[in-house]
């Protein structure tokens, strides 16, 4: 049955180099308005759910391309304020071969999202009003104002009987490469609120400071997920790992932890696009399959499909619905659908 769902973030302008060039050598770029919170809100409309996003936008022309920018992606706009006067940017570069992309992040914590006072957002009508809302640890980066935001709706939303989810997505290029103790209480907190999370192994030893033995990334997934999980009252874990061949394909394998048990999906080969907000897309398959009951075998399958779909459009919002994941995950694609 569909749901209602918000994000919880903010939306930030993407401006793309053309091509493979580099910032320095290009002098135009292709904008457009992202943000997890949008690619998850947008993800789960096309999914048949009611998406909103929780956010604060600047209240000039600028706030108003951004605004019809998300009515365009099938989100929900009612619960957007309009406060300040700027909007977050981060430049992206497209990486070729053995030279990685790069995104560049500018004017993040003067934005009217990171500088929105507690007054702009009512959680308690909010939490009344929805069944689920997701977060993200890019957004728990910004600030203790935003951080107390966060934590703010999530409890209201839990005291209501929604779930809370959660995305680790940790970005030193936000916290700092050496800064995971400042940033560990922070998402401790987060952890003990969310009903489901998304995280790997990584994430649980440089993060939570969990220890493992292992060397293989599937050995100390498979030790530290259940640690983790019972430490914080985790109803759903998940994740993915990527590889990148050596012909420019990506490998990816998803994977699912609930109720003591791990299930993974098919591991999918395919060319990229455009790998941004992939992992946006993986989430909205899970959080799609738990909302709708799935198994989780079929849960995993789903998302993975979901992943790779989204590597293959422009932009970072996923734009793939029900029947073209089903479609991927059943192996009948076809060169032209007529």
């Amino acid at each position: 049955m569909p749901k209602v769902i918000a994000a919880f973030g903010e939306v930030m302008m993407r401006l793309q180099v053309p091509g493979y060039a580099s910032l320095a050598q290009e002098s135009h770029l292709n904008y457009s308005f992202s943000g997890t919170g949008v690619n998850i809100a947008s993800a789960l409309s096309r999914l048949g759910h009611t998406g909103y996003l929780i956010s604060t936008l600047p209240d000039n022309p600028l706030g108003e391309a951004a605004l019809a920018y998300l009515r365009k992606l099938g989100i929900h706009t009612g619960l957007v304020s309009r406060a300040g006067k700027y909007i977050g940017m981060y430049f992206l570069e497209n990486g070729f071969g053995v030279r990685p992309g790069r995104v560049t992040y500018t004017d993040r914590l003067g934005s009217s999202f990171n500088t929105a006072g507690d007054d702009v957002y009512d959680f308690e009508a909010i939490a009344d009003s929805i069944d689920l809302v997701h977060f993200c640890g890019i957004t728990l980066a910004m600030n203790d104002q935003v951080r107390s935001q966060m934590k703010s709706l999530a409890r209201a939303v839990k005291a209501r009987g929604g779930k809370v989810v959660f995305d680790c997505n940790y970005r030193p290029s936000l916290w700092g490469t050496d800064r995971y103790a400042y940033a560990r209480p922070h998402y401790e907190e987060m952890l003990s609120l969310a009903d489901v999370v998304f995280m790997n192994e990584k994430d649980a030893m440089y993060i939570l400071g969990l220890t493992t033995t292992k060397t293989e990334r599937r050995a100390q997934l498979e030790e530290l997920i259940p640690q983790a999980a019972t430490k914080y009252d985790i109803k759903v874990a998940a994740g993915t790992h990527r590889s990148i061949n050596g012909d420019n394909t990506h490998s990816l394998q998803g994977y699912i932890y609930t109720g003591g048990a791990f299930e993974y999906s098919k591991q999918l080969t395919f060319s990229v696009h455009d790998r941004i907000g992939a992992g946006d897309a993986y989430a909205s398959g899970i959080i799609h399959g738990t909302l709708e009951g799935y198994d989780p075998k079929r849960t995993v399958e789903f998302a993975a499909a979901a992943g790779m779909l989204a590597h293959t459009v422009t932009g970072d919002t996923p734009t793939a619905n029900e029947r073209e994941i089903v479609q991927a995950m059943n192996e009948h694609m076809s060169d032209v659908e007529r």
